[in-house]
């Protein structure tokens, strides 16, 4: 499965977007250590780009 295909959704979209977000981290975690370190990382990426964007007011 391609990251595209587990990105969580938008924050505040109620407990679909932690489910899904909650399978994207049991993916992961089913990964050999070097590709579960690399999408740990896209991960933290994504969900900081998240938090930033949020702080700003953008959708």
């Amino acid at each position: 499965m391609s990251d595209t295909e587990m990105r969580p959704g938008p924050a505040g979209e109620g407990s679909a977007s932690g489910d899904e977000l909650l399978g994207r981290l049991d993916l992961i975690e089913a990964q050999p250590l070097a590709e579960r370190a690399a999408r740990f990382e896209r991960l933290h990426e994504e969900l900081l780009a998240e938090l930033q964007r949020g702080d700003h007011g953008g959708s």
